[in-house]
């Protein structure tokens, strides 16, 4: 295994609020997910007392964060507080998000 070059197979390989798999890896402060939401897939309300940002890789998806929605499409950021309640809805089609997760959520190392 290399610390520098992780492989998919080193990687932490989950599948989150049913139908949605997501790919982890965490260095020794932060941690990245990538986040395959199916056509009309929900990442569903929650919270976490993570800080979370990331990026819209491609696809779209209507995010809900706290009181605020919008829809975003790739290279659209975004910014979820922790302990700030958030849902994810895909579009017609598949999405892909780049998480960043600090500190490391260790139930998806």
């Amino acid at each position: 295994m290399s610390r520098y070059f992780p492989s998919p197979d080193e990687c932490g390989q989950h599948t989150i609020f049913g139908t949605v798999p997501i790919r982890t890896y965490a260095g020794d402060h932060i941690q990245l997910s990538l986040v395959d939401i199916p056509a009309g897939g929900v990442v569903d309300w929650h919270l976490h007392a993570n800080e979370q940002m990331g990026m819209m890789v491609s696809g779209h998806a209507t995010f809900h964060v706290g009181d605020e929605v919008k829809e975003l499409g790739p290279r659209d950021l975004y910014c979820i507080p922790g302990g700030v309640r958030h849902k994810v809805v895909a579009g017609n089609g598949p999405a892909v998000a780049l998480d960043v997760f600090y500190p490391i959520r260790d139930e998806y190392k």
